[in-house]
């Protein structure tokens, strides 16, 4: 696939974006890595293994979490990177008002009523997360806590489903690597 300049420098001013407001903030493994390698990790599993070359969606997967965890305003990401990339953003992005528990039961009812765009960036987010829960669990997540989040993530994408064999056929890899190693 090739990527035209112009395109290739929007993806890298969004890379820049979220290395700058995510800056300060660590994943919550045991390895405490900078999280600005979680979007670009959902990035690239979107071109590399989903084969997703649509900009405006691979800036989104970059720039995912920045309304929902770092002082990012909708208004600032549409003047930055326009209307699509906003849109996809928001419709990510967890309304961080609510209780944590009626965040994660949304997730669930609205996964099937995302666009596609919105349903790769999801599925690619999930991939990454339980990659990161079983290689890297947060320290002190007890069995039982791990072993929810999975079966909550498998509840998230049954609504994502039918978007991309391949990023689907690799959250199940990753899906079931967790079950065994969580259990084992």
């Amino acid at each position: 696939m090739k990527t035209e300049p112009e395109g290739a420098a929007r993806l890298l001013n969004a890379v820049a974006f979220a290395a700058h407001k995510h800056r300060d903030q660590r994943r919550k493994g045991e390895d405490k890595s900078p999280y600005v390698n979680h979007p670009i990790e959902v990035a690239e599993l979107l071109a590399g293994t989903g084969g997703v070359g649509e900009m405006n969606v691979l800036m989104a997967a970059v720039l995912h979490d920045t309304i929902e965890d770092t002082d990012t305003t909708l208004k600032e990401l549409e003047a930055a990177f326009g209307s699509e990339v906003r849109a996809l953003v928001e419709e990510v992005t967890d309304d961080k008002s609510l209780p944590k528990d009626v965040r994660k039961r949304l997730q669930i009812e609205h996964a099937a009523r995302l666009s596609d765009a919105a349903k790769l960036i999801k599925l690619a987010d999930k991939i990454a997360n339980v990659r990161d829960m079983t290689d890297h669990p947060p320290s002190g997540w007890p069995l039982q806590r791990r072993l929810e989040y999975l079966d909550w993530a498998e509840r998230v994408m049954a609504g994502c489903r039918g978007v991309n064999g391949a990023l689907e056929k690799l959250f199940d890899a990753v899906l079931k690597r967790a079950r065994e190693t969580d259990l084992s």
